[in-house]
Protein backbone atom coordinates (compact mmCIF):
# COMPACT_ATOMS: atom_id res chain seq x y z
CA UNK A 1 0.00 0.00 0.00
CA UNK A 2 1.29 3.35 -0.86
CA UNK A 3 1.43 6.53 1.49
CA UNK A 4 -1.48 7.99 0.07
CA UNK A 5 -3.61 4.74 -0.04
CA UNK A 6 -2.37 4.56 4.01
CA UNK A 7 -3.21 8.34 5.07
CA UNK A 8 -6.87 7.68 3.33
CA UNK A 9 -7.04 4.38 5.87
CA UNK A 10 -5.96 6.13 8.68
CA UNK A 11 -8.32 8.93 8.04
CA UNK A 12 -11.16 6.77 7.83
CA UNK A 13 -9.66 4.78 10.77
CA UNK A 14 -9.74 8.17 12.67
CA UNK A 15 -13.87 8.80 11.61
CA UNK A 16 -14.41 5.19 12.90
CA UNK A 17 -12.80 5.84 16.25
CA UNK A 18 -15.02 9.37 16.80
CA UNK A 19 -18.23 7.26 16.78
CA UNK A 20 -16.59 4.54 18.77
CA UNK A 21 -15.69 7.13 21.76
CA UNK A 22 -18.78 8.87 21.26
CA UNK A 23 -21.21 5.79 20.98
CA UNK A 24 -19.48 4.98 24.25
CA UNK A 25 -19.72 8.61 26.30
CA UNK A 26 -23.37 8.87 24.86
CA UNK A 27 -24.30 5.47 26.33
CA UNK A 28 -22.73 5.62 29.66
CA UNK A 29 -24.29 9.54 29.91
CA UNK A 30 -28.11 7.39 29.46
CA UNK A 31 -27.16 3.99 31.41
CA UNK A 32 -25.52 5.28 34.46
CA UNK A 33 -26.54 5.95 37.87
CA UNK A 34 -25.82 9.60 40.00
CA UNK A 35 -22.72 8.46 41.58
CA UNK A 36 -20.64 11.23 42.85
CA UNK A 37 -17.39 11.72 44.68
CA UNK A 38 -16.69 14.74 46.77
CA UNK A 39 -13.63 17.60 45.71
CA UNK A 40 -12.87 18.99 49.29
CA UNK A 41 -9.80 21.24 50.17
CA UNK A 42 -8.01 21.19 53.76
CA UNK A 43 -7.28 24.91 56.03
CA UNK A 44 -5.82 25.57 58.71
CA UNK A 45 -8.86 26.80 62.20
CA UNK A 46 -7.78 27.71 65.66
CA UNK A 47 -9.67 25.43 68.13
CA UNK A 48 -10.76 27.34 70.81
CA UNK A 49 -11.11 24.56 73.20
CA UNK A 50 -7.72 23.12 72.61
CA UNK A 51 -6.12 26.33 71.72
CA UNK A 52 -3.99 25.11 68.99
CA UNK A 53 -4.07 25.67 65.43
CA UNK A 54 -6.26 22.21 63.40
CA UNK A 55 -6.58 21.19 59.47
CA UNK A 56 -10.07 21.10 58.95
CA UNK A 57 -11.67 19.80 55.49
CA UNK A 58 -14.62 20.89 53.53
CA UNK A 59 -16.38 20.01 50.67
CA UNK A 60 -16.41 22.11 47.75
CA UNK A 61 -18.53 20.29 45.13
CA UNK A 62 -19.10 17.09 44.19
CA UNK A 63 -18.28 15.68 40.65
CA UNK A 64 -20.84 13.13 39.10
CA UNK A 65 -18.28 10.54 38.24
CA UNK A 66 -20.76 9.36 34.98
CA UNK A 67 -19.35 12.78 33.74
CA UNK A 68 -16.25 12.88 34.44
CA UNK A 69 -15.61 9.47 32.56
CA UNK A 70 -18.06 10.85 29.48
CA UNK A 71 -15.22 13.90 29.73
CA UNK A 72 -12.19 11.72 28.53
CA UNK A 73 -14.56 9.56 26.08
CA UNK A 74 -15.45 12.56 24.39
CA UNK A 75 -12.48 14.77 24.27
CA UNK A 76 -10.78 11.82 22.18
CA UNK A 77 -13.61 11.67 20.08
CA UNK A 78 -13.62 15.17 19.02
CA UNK A 79 -9.93 15.05 18.57
CA UNK A 80 -10.31 12.29 15.96
CA UNK A 81 -13.16 14.05 14.11
CA UNK A 82 -10.82 16.86 14.41
CA UNK A 83 -8.27 14.88 12.84
CA UNK A 84 -10.63 12.76 9.63
CA UNK A 85 -12.28 16.35 8.91
CA UNK A 86 -10.71 20.01 9.33
CA UNK A 87 -6.94 19.28 10.51
CA UNK A 88 -6.50 16.44 8.35
CA UNK A 89 -4.40 18.06 5.45
CA UNK A 90 -1.83 19.25 8.68
CA UNK A 91 -2.11 15.81 10.21
CA UNK A 92 -1.20 13.84 7.16
CA UNK A 93 1.69 16.30 6.46
CA UNK A 94 3.17 16.25 10.40
CA UNK A 95 2.86 12.28 10.00
CA UNK A 96 4.88 12.77 7.12
CA UNK A 97 7.94 14.27 9.36
CA UNK A 98 7.14 11.93 12.18
CA UNK A 99 5.00 13.98 14.31
CA UNK A 100 1.22 14.05 15.64
CA UNK A 101 0.70 17.38 17.62
CA UNK A 102 -3.13 17.11 17.93
CA UNK A 103 -2.16 13.75 19.62
CA UNK A 104 -0.62 15.03 22.29
CA UNK A 105 -2.68 17.84 23.12
CA UNK A 106 -5.38 15.45 23.69
CA UNK A 107 -3.88 13.17 25.70
CA UNK A 108 -2.62 15.95 28.53
CA UNK A 109 -6.49 16.76 28.57
CA UNK A 110 -8.22 12.84 28.27
CA UNK A 111 -5.46 10.93 29.77
CA UNK A 112 -5.00 13.67 33.28
CA UNK A 113 -8.41 13.16 33.63
CA UNK A 114 -8.80 9.38 33.56
CA UNK A 115 -5.97 9.63 35.94
CA UNK A 116 -8.20 12.11 38.37
CA UNK A 117 -10.63 9.50 37.99
CA UNK A 118 -8.69 6.72 38.78
CA UNK A 119 -7.24 9.01 41.85
CA UNK A 120 -10.90 9.87 43.14
CA UNK A 121 -11.82 5.94 43.19
CA UNK A 122 -8.98 5.24 46.00
CA UNK A 123 -9.85 8.33 47.97
CA UNK A 124 -7.70 10.70 46.49
CA UNK A 125 -10.84 13.83 47.04
CA UNK A 126 -8.00 16.78 47.50
CA UNK A 127 -8.22 19.33 45.30
CA UNK A 128 -4.59 20.40 45.35
CA UNK A 129 -3.85 16.61 45.12
CA UNK A 130 -5.91 16.27 42.10
CA UNK A 131 -4.75 19.44 40.61
CA UNK A 132 -1.34 17.98 40.44
CA UNK A 133 -1.96 14.78 39.20
CA UNK A 134 -3.86 16.19 36.54
CA UNK A 135 -1.11 18.38 35.72
CA UNK A 136 1.61 15.59 36.10
CA UNK A 137 -0.02 13.48 33.57
CA UNK A 138 -0.65 16.30 31.26
CA UNK A 139 3.32 17.23 31.25
CA UNK A 140 4.05 13.36 30.55
CA UNK A 141 2.37 13.86 27.57
CA UNK A 142 3.42 17.25 26.46
CA UNK A 143 6.69 16.13 27.34
CA UNK A 144 5.97 13.40 24.26
CA UNK A 145 5.48 15.94 21.66
CA UNK A 146 8.75 18.00 23.08
CA UNK A 147 9.83 14.28 22.20
CA UNK A 148 8.92 14.52 18.66
CA UNK A 149 9.18 18.56 18.07
CA UNK A 150 13.08 18.21 19.32
CA UNK A 151 14.13 14.89 17.00
CA UNK A 152 12.86 16.89 13.95
CA UNK A 153 16.29 18.52 14.45
CA UNK A 154 18.71 15.31 15.32
CA UNK A 155 20.82 13.38 13.59
CA UNK A 156 20.78 10.58 15.98
CA UNK A 157 17.56 10.45 18.80
CA UNK A 158 17.29 12.06 22.07
CA UNK A 159 15.66 10.74 24.80
CA UNK A 160 15.72 13.55 27.41
CA UNK A 161 11.80 14.44 26.89
CA UNK A 162 11.35 10.48 27.11
CA UNK A 163 13.21 10.34 30.27
CA UNK A 164 11.59 13.60 31.64
CA UNK A 165 7.90 12.71 30.87
CA UNK A 166 8.55 9.46 32.13
CA UNK A 167 9.00 10.78 36.03
CA UNK A 168 6.21 13.15 35.87
CA UNK A 169 4.10 10.29 34.69
CA UNK A 170 5.35 7.60 36.99
CA UNK A 171 4.73 9.81 40.27
CA UNK A 172 0.61 9.92 40.49
CA UNK A 173 0.89 5.96 39.89
CA UNK A 174 3.22 6.27 43.22
CA UNK A 175 0.84 8.43 45.06
CA UNK A 176 -2.03 6.17 44.10
CA UNK A 177 -0.71 3.22 44.91
CA UNK A 178 0.48 4.68 48.91
CA UNK A 179 -3.29 5.00 49.18
CA UNK A 180 -3.79 1.51 48.16
CA UNK A 181 -0.91 0.48 50.74
CA UNK A 182 -2.46 2.63 53.78
CA UNK A 183 -6.17 1.14 52.68
CA UNK A 184 -4.57 -2.05 53.60
CA UNK A 185 -1.60 -1.66 56.17
CA UNK A 186 -3.13 0.65 58.47
CA UNK A 187 -6.72 -0.82 57.99
CA UNK A 188 -8.57 2.64 57.75
CA UNK A 189 -10.62 1.96 54.42
CA UNK A 190 -10.99 -0.62 52.24
CA UNK A 191 -10.83 0.19 48.52
CA UNK A 192 -13.38 -1.79 46.27
CA UNK A 193 -11.98 -4.99 44.22
CA UNK A 194 -12.59 -3.79 40.98
CA UNK A 195 -10.32 -0.53 41.52
CA UNK A 196 -7.15 -2.66 42.15
CA UNK A 197 -8.34 -4.67 38.46
CA UNK A 198 -8.71 -0.35 37.08
CA UNK A 199 -5.24 0.60 38.62
CA UNK A 200 -3.54 -2.70 37.40
CA UNK A 201 -4.80 -2.38 33.65
CA UNK A 202 -4.69 0.47 33.27
CA UNK A 203 -1.09 1.28 34.39
CA UNK A 204 -0.68 -1.41 31.82
CA UNK A 205 -2.20 0.40 29.38
CA UNK A 206 -0.31 3.89 30.33
CA UNK A 207 3.42 1.83 29.58
CA UNK A 208 2.06 0.87 26.73
CA UNK A 209 2.29 4.00 24.96
CA UNK A 210 5.68 4.70 26.53
CA UNK A 211 6.59 0.77 24.74
CA UNK A 212 5.61 2.07 21.27
CA UNK A 213 6.91 5.61 21.34
CA UNK A 214 10.34 3.38 22.01
CA UNK A 215 10.06 0.70 19.28
CA UNK A 216 9.09 3.55 16.92
CA UNK A 217 12.19 5.78 17.65
CA UNK A 218 14.08 2.46 17.89
CA UNK A 219 12.70 1.49 14.64
CA UNK A 220 11.60 -2.13 15.57
CA UNK A 221 10.13 -4.02 12.70
CA UNK A 222 6.52 -2.78 11.51
CA UNK A 223 7.55 0.50 13.72
CA UNK A 224 9.90 1.48 11.20
CA UNK A 225 6.71 2.49 9.20
CA UNK A 226 5.47 5.80 11.73
CA UNK A 227 2.43 5.18 10.61
CA UNK A 228 2.21 1.89 12.13
CA UNK A 229 3.05 3.27 15.37
CA UNK A 230 0.58 6.39 14.96
CA UNK A 231 -2.29 3.58 14.18
CA UNK A 232 -1.02 1.52 17.40
CA UNK A 233 -1.50 4.54 19.22
CA UNK A 234 -5.00 5.04 17.96
CA UNK A 235 -5.91 1.58 18.96
CA UNK A 236 -4.09 1.57 22.50
CA UNK A 237 -6.04 4.63 23.07
CA UNK A 238 -9.64 3.33 22.41
CA UNK A 239 -8.74 0.02 24.47
CA UNK A 240 -8.07 2.02 27.32
CA UNK A 241 -10.24 4.35 27.45
CA UNK A 242 -12.98 2.07 26.65
CA UNK A 243 -11.42 -0.56 29.48
CA UNK A 244 -11.45 2.63 32.23
CA UNK A 245 -15.02 3.58 31.40
CA UNK A 246 -16.78 0.19 31.44
CA UNK A 247 -15.13 -1.12 34.69
CA UNK A 248 -16.10 1.93 36.62
CA UNK A 249 -19.37 1.05 35.21
CA UNK A 250 -19.65 -2.42 36.63
CA UNK A 251 -18.54 -1.15 39.73
CA UNK A 252 -20.14 2.16 40.61
CA UNK A 253 -22.11 3.86 38.06
CA UNK A 254 -24.45 0.70 36.91
CA UNK A 255 -28.15 1.39 38.54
Amino acid sequence: MDLVAKLRSLRRFNFVMFLLHLIQGVAIIFISRDFRLPVTTNYLSFDIATKKLTTVTTTLFEVPFAWLVVIFLFLSSLAHLIISTVFNKRYNEDLKKGINRLRWFEYSLSASTMMVAIAMLVGIYDLGSLLMIFSLVALMNLMGLMMEIHNQTTQKTNWTSFIIGCFAGIIPWVVVGIFFWAANYFGLGQIPTFVYAIYGSIFVFFNCFAINMVLQYKKVGKWKDYLFGEKVYVILSLVAKSALAWQVFAGTLRP
